[in-house]
């Protein structure tokens, strides 16, 4: 009989651990290994079944253990001893507060998916996870950020797979009074709510439920209660779990609510609403207009708030491919705002925000990463490469503007050392090297010898298949209740034999099968008697991606073959828990995707900062990072004249690459049975990676170079009852009228003799028309740089040139003070400068005209320029 309502009863503690429940409430727990010690010493079955999971594991514990616990003077000790450390840690200055200089005293970091915790599941994959680690290392820099995002009832979805390997998908519903969140609640203890309005006078609204992650307080909205219609209730039902005008309402929410549930944080307790706006991806865009609309509120126009906004707001994009972002129908949209959802803000005007026509886009359609681009005067990728690849995806919006000076940046994105690195390496680099932070520990040093990263690998290895068994059990067993699962999974996978790992979402791009593309010759790999393989795969596919399911399908197919299958397996349902396992024990992280359509990629990071090697497509981040040292590049066929020809191309290059180079090297022992060659490889990845790929350098990236910035630009434009911003708009509608009238009319050069050599200086000379503009409104620019293709300019650097008089018979070439620079009798005004040959070989120059202002964070801000022809 199946209950028709379930609830979770929290457990009452004795008062002598009042420190446990205060442990369990804040989420450090999930990467602070001394506490989940604690935990796992109160019950150590419950806290295994509760996979790592504190408030259930206090809730199955018997009232006689807990009791027990209490009385016990030593554990009570340990227990408070961790809340004072924690206490510490949540009150102790730390790196940000001793950055010198103003910054911003409070970040709103906007995200659809969180993943924090296997406890609290709100994520899909690998966006949810880094903003996950976001949180995790701006707590541990101290740096004042609030996550906003949503609560999603039913998660992403469960993942089982059926007997002939085909993907089936389940929701179970989450019950938020059994996960570590609290609502936050008015003076008079109701819950407080963000309302938005609807069209056909309806109304949305959430509440506010609250995470701790260390020092970083996450909001989470939920729609799932009675103030609801029935069907509103369920706009957060699950994440991604919709189309259309479902997508379009959880994405309202999570931008317009999310902006006023930090306004209602901010009246009820001491935190400050944010200085800075961080759109993590798209889907919060609309973060932006609710603040356009409180602008609106206090007297500025829409395009004055527009550049109090764009000032304040970072934007990240994640994606590589115009299919990977969130587009509604521009009709859909305009129904939406022709409300009272935001007054005063005008409904043409948040179209012309998300209108993609510039961008080559359709003019019916509203895109969320345009809207996003328009409303941040910073953005950024999240590899080098994939900066490179955003700024051609999103040129368009700059006309005329070379791809390296669209002004989107990149930061390599990072992962959180203390969630993602085993515990056994941790306590190695304690016992040998004093610190339990593998991300600054001295891995060069001769206090860890090759036999000691050697035999922590080992364990690590044992770990992962030890679950991996675990978990095929457990799936046949929810698939088959009541039957033995099959004798041979005592003994699937070897903890001896080289393991390759490959587990991410499963579309298309990523190439699931692009190690099937021969079977045969897999299977001789993987059956070597000398040097075998073994291969441990997961991954999810979307719900409605068919043929990411089809991937899936054929992949376990293959798995199941019995002359292989214990060397292949597929884990079913993909999480935290399992990547806490599966990154430590892989040998070799495997990544094959579509170059360039890995933005970043960081379930190789994690790998690595356990001394796993990496075998990759030369894509995000092992681009900039592979040193031919920590691991192998797989060679990309760009070339190849079709995608079947890639594909054989790039899998023969795979199969060659583990034959000849990673089993060779792997099995290359020496007397005592270690790889030394291996082990070098190990100590190179954890000495040289573990500090550039650590969450704690992206975050202090972000902000040195965007948050801090950003809160600059913001004060700027907002000070003196917001002049500046005022001034500013109407600054940037004088030069969009009238630049249809600027040009280079005429350039000239001299200085140089008939053999340029390099340390020669190069004076150039422009006439420009500036229309009603005058110097002050403009930068007049030599740009210059190596030849290439022809005229094309490669490395450019540009030089602004000084405002002169031009010369004449009578009159010589002289530099002028600005505001004060006459024309000559066509009205062009004249600029000259120098340019220092600095370099030998092909050189050539152009001169440009751009906007400048001091409250431009770029020059081509705009959009706008003109060029010599």
């Amino acid at each position: 009989m199946k209950a028709i309502r379930k609830f979770t009863v929290r457990s009452v503690l004795p008062p002598e651990l009042k420190s446990v429940g205060q442990l369990a409430g804040n989420l450090r727990w999930s990467w602070h290994e001394p506490t989940r010690r604690l935990f796992a010493h109160i019950s150590p079955d419950d806290w295994e079944a509760s996979l790592g999971d504190p408030i259930a594991l206090l809730g199955a514990v018997s009232p006689d253990r807990l009791a027990h616990l209490a009385s016990d003077e030593g554990f009570v000790a340990w227990a408070n001893s961790l809340r004072d450390d924690l206490h510490r840690y949540l009150t102790e200055p730390r790196w940000y507060q001793g950055l010198e200089g103003p910054k911003p005293r409070s970040i709103g970091y906007f995200s659809p998916e969180f993943g924090i915790a296997a406890a609290l599941p709100q994520y899909s994959g690998g966006l949810g996870i880094l903003a996950g680690d976001h949180l995790k290392a701006a707590s541990d820099l101290g740096v004042p950020i609030i996550g906003v995002g949503l609560f999603y009832r039913a998660g992403y979805f469960r993942q089982a797979i059926s007997r002939d390997g085909w993907q089936q998908e389940s929701y179970p519903i989450l019950d938020p009074d059994g996960l570590p969140l609290n609502v936050l609640r008015l003076a008079d203890g109701s819950p407080a709510q963000v309302v938005l309005a609807l069209p056909d006078d309806r109304a949305l609204y959430a509440r506010i439920w609250q995470a701790q992650v260390g020092r970083i307080r996450l909001l989470l909205l939920d729609t799932d209660i009675p103030d609801n219609d029935e069907d509103l209730r369920s706009v957060t039902d699950r994440l991604y779990g919709g189309g259309g005008e479902h997508r379009l309402l959880q994405e309202l929410l999570l931008g317009i609510g999310g902006v006023r549930a930090l306004k209602i944080l901010a009246e009820l307790t001491e935190q400050p609403e944010p200085q800075v706006f961080h759109t993590n991806e798209g889907h919060a865009g609309f973060l932006g207009l609710e603040r356009i609309c409180d602008l609106i509120g206090e007297g500025l126009s829409f395009d004055a708030a527009l550049q109090v906004v764009r000032a304040g707001t970072v934007f990240t994009t994640h994606t590589p491919v115009p299919a990977g972002i969130d587009r509604f129908d521009a009709a859909v949209v305009e129904r939406y705002f022709s409300t009272d959802l935001l007054p005063g803000v005008d409904v043409s005007s948040i179209l012309a925000l998300g209108n993609e026509v510039a961008n080559g886009g359709d003019p019916g359609m509203f895109n969320m990463a345009i809207m996003g681009l328009r409303l941040a005067q910073r953005a950024n990728g999240v590899s080098q490469l994939h900066g490179e690849v955003s700024r051609g995806m999103f040129a368009g919006l700059w006309p005329g503007f070379d791809r390296a000076d669209v002004p989107i940046t990149s930061v390599t994105n990072g992962v959180h050392a203390p969630t993602w690195t085993d515990p056994l390496l941790m306590e190695l680099a304690q016992n040998r090297l004093g610190t339990s932070d593998t991300a600054t520990a001295d891995w060069m040093s001769p206090d860890v010898t090759d036999d000691d990263l050697w035999a922590v690998r080992g364990e690590m290895r044992r770990q992962l298949v030890a679950d991996a068994r675990h978990r095929v059990t457990e799936a046949w067993l929810e698939r088959s209740p009541g039957s033995i699962p099959p004798s041979w999974y005592r003994t699937l996978l070897d903890p001896a034999v080289l393991t390759i790992g490959f587990a991410r979402r499963v579309p298309t791009y990523k190439r699931l099968t692009l190690m099937l593309h021969d079977p045969a010759r897999l299977k001789s790999i993987l059956l070597n008697p000398a040097q075998p393989v073994q291969l441990v795969i997961a991954g999810k596919s979307h719900p409605a991606d068919e043929e990411g399911k089809r991937l899936i399908q054929k992949l376990v197919q293959f798995a199941s073959d019995p002359e292989v299958r214990h060397r292949i397996v597929f884990l079913p349902n993909y999480d935290i828990g399992m990547a806490q396992k599966l990154y430590p024990g892989t040998d070799v992280w495997l990544n094959n995707p579509l170059r360039p359509l890995e933005a970043c990629g960081t379930s190789g990071m994690k790998a690595a900062l356990n001394g796993g090697l990496n075998l990759s497509i030369l894509d995000g981040w092992w681009n900039e990072c592979y040193d031919g040292e920590n691991g192998w590049a797989i060679p990309t066929a760009d070339s190849a004249e079709s995608s079947e020809e890639r594909d054989q191309l790039e899998s023969e290059a795979l199969y060659d690459l583990i034959e000849h180079q990673v089993a060779p090297r792997f099995y290359d022992r020496n007397s005592e049975g270690v790889p030394e060659r291996w082990t070098k490889s190990i100590r190179h990845t954890l000495a040289t990676l573990s500090p550039s790929l650590s969450a704690e350098r992206m975050v202090s990236e972000y902000v040195t170079r965007l948050y801090v910035p950003a809160c600059a630009a913001e004060k700027a434009v907002s000070g003196h009852d917001y002049a500046p911003a005022l001034e500013l708009s109407e600054w940037k509608a004088r030069e969009r009228a009238a630049w249809s009238s600027v040009s280079v009319v005429h350039v000239e050069s001299g200085g140089l003799d008939d053999t340029p050599q390099v340390g020669d200086e190069l004076q150039v000379r422009a006439s420009v028309n500036l229309g009603s503009l005058t110097p002050d409104d403009v930068s007049v620019e030599v740009v210059y740089g190596h030849t290439a293709n022809g005229d094309q300019l490669t490395d450019a650097r540009a030089v602004a040139l000084a405002p002169t008089v031009v010369s004449t018979s009578t009159t010589p070439l002289t530099v002028v003070a600005p505001g004060v620079v006459p024309t000559d009798a066509d009205g062009l005004y004249g600029f000259s400068g120098t340019v220092v040959l600095e370099h030998a070989g092909s050189f050539g120059y152009t001169v440009r005209v751009v906007p400048k202002h001091e409250l431009l964070a770029s020059s081509a801000e705009l959009g706008l320029i003109a060029s010599a022809r």
